[in-house]
């Protein structure tokens, strides 16, 4: 047993080499520059040396950045700027092998702007275990290893590998793993570390128990809940979202009214509407109610309409502390406001996302439902910028929204009380929501337009909050729209 242990221990270790994503291409000019082709789209990367054009012709096999000893100190910066380019635009994944032609134990698919692998130290005593957010599934051909948590996907090459991973459902050490026939090499196992999908126990903690990972936010998560609120927004993952017609060529669409079932049909009386045509205000609103993407720059809606809005839907009316239990067990704060909340929780948070508001300079703020009152954010130009064209983009707009709302979650308000149905549940506070934003802006005369993707990663770097703590769960932008016949209101 210690000579096959040692034998495999004599194993080269693994190394990193990036490379371009399938059905991408580099191309160089002649001045020099050298542009990423996909899809029939160009992609400028800028002008780099000879020396850095030949090296990346080795980025459509694996490109090690420290391979060349000869290289200039020049070169060498210019190949990493030439990666993290690349990477910005999601161009490049990582492949681990022992050798620049070697098999592949890994390939790293990042899911994350920005993401490069990292290879941190871990000790033979540390004690890894398996994430209970990992899942490892079939895609294609492929078996994949992931994480909510992860910046990156692993496609495994190797099924011995798959399966010491998988058996880390059960603590074991280092030296422990490195006596095992599939055992991956300590750079995969470092890197799984840094990615959330192991992680290492301490010594005084509990052994693999939820309690031993993360943080206390992080404790509050079922599995699937977690999964669910990275995979059905954007920032977290590299999988196509939004209306991309992904089944049009495979099946028919469902037709918008569902055939009637059989049976007599019992007819129900017609809304009785007055002289003016209207039943009531309320059946009114509900059938004036539309989405508004285009919005008049030259009026935009004022800081006094937006006081009025956010004062009809969003403000704290009344505060109070329930017992959940009994009279031992601690006591639930409640702010109640204008829209139904399961339990009270009342979870949803909104910030404002400002380019255009007579009366509040462009910015980023946090709506204080206390105090009716909003609070700026230090953020980056460019991150708001980023914001603001992403739902012009999901709106397909002309201009951006004059004012973008985003609705977030404080996620353990709901999943303290609640098991199995947290996630589901906040999605169904948002919609009410957003049924209330309508009708109040249909009542002003304002437009508004629900957006159904939000960037959760953008949003934790604008407010250096994590996502499992509070994160995004919806937006609409509101204005007013270019064929509304509302007057600005100025206080």
């Amino acid at each position: 047993m210690r000579g096959r242990s040692d034998s495999r221990q004599s194993k080269p270790p693994a190394k990193l080499f990036a490379r371009l994503n399938p059905n991408v291409t580099l191309e160089r000019a002649a001045d020099e520059s050298i542009s990423a082709l996909l899809s029939g789209d160009t992609v400028a990367l800028g002008k780099f040396s000879t020396t850095t054009a030949k090296r990346s012709a080795d980025l459509k096999t694996g490109l090690l950045l420290d391979a060349s000893a000869s290289s200039s100190a020049d070169s060498e910066t210019e190949i990493h700027e030439l990666v993290r380019r690349l990477s910005r635009c999601g161009l490049l994944e990582y492949r681990l092998a022992r050798a620049r032609g070697g098999r592949d134990l890994a390939v790293i698919e990042p899911q994350v702007r920005d993401f490069t692998p990292r290879i941190p130290e871990i000790g033979g005593n540390n004690t890894l275990v398996l994430s209970r957010f990992a899942l490892m599934r079939r895609r294609g051909s492929d078996l994949v290893l992931e994480s909510p948590r992860s910046g990156a996907l692993f496609r495994l090459c190797d099924t011995d590998i798959a399966a010491t991973i998988a058996g880390l459902s059960k603590p074991q050490t280092l030296r422990q793993l490195r006596r095992k026939r599939g055992f991956p090499g300590t750079e995969l196992l470092a890197i799984l570390v840094d990615c959330q999908i192991l992680f290492v126990l301490e010594a005084n903690r509990d052994k693999g128990l939820r309690s031993s990972e993360g943080d206390g936010s992080l404790v509050l998560w079922d599995f699937h809940d977690l999964l669910f609120h990275a995979r059905s927004t954007i920032g977290r993952h590299a999988n196509p979202s939004g209306g991309v017609f992904a089944y049009a060529h495979v099946v028919d669409p469902l037709p918008a009214v569902r055939p009637c079932w059989p049976g007599e049909t019992i007819d129900l009386p017609k809304l009785a509407l007055s002289p003016s045509g209207i039943g009531s205000s309320v059946a009114s609103l509900l059938r004036r109610r539309h989405s508004t993407r285009s919005f008049d720059e030259q009026r935009p809606i004022t800081l006094e309409e937006l006081s009025r809005f956010l004062d009809g839907t969003a403000r704290i009316h009344s505060r109070d502390l329930v017992k959940f239990d009994s009279d031992d067990g601690p006591a639930i704060e409640t702010a109640a406001r204008p829209y139904p909340s399961g339990g009270a929780s009342y979870e949803l948070e909104l910030y404002l996302a400002v380019d255009r508001c007579t009366g509040l300079p462009r910015g980023f703020y946090h709506y204080d439902a206390a105090r009716h009152a909003l609070v700026p954010i230090e953020f980056g130009a460019p991150q708001l910028e980023a914001m603001l064209a992403d739902a012009q983009f999901s709106m397909a707009a002309s201009a951006v929204p004059q004012v973008l709302i985003t609705i977030t979650a404080r996620f353990g308000r709901v999943s303290w009380k609640y098991s199995a149905i947290a996630y589901a549940l906040i999605l169904k506070h948002v919609g009410v929501l957003m049924q209330t934003f309508y009708l109040m802006a249909t009542d002003m005369e304002l437009g508004a337009c629900a957006i159904g993707t939000t960037d959760v990663d953008l949003f934790a770097k604008m407010t250096g909050v994590a996502f499992h703590v509070e994160g995004p769960v919806g937006q609409l932008a509101i204005g007013r729209g270019l064929d509304s016949e509302s007057i600005p209101v100025a206080g």
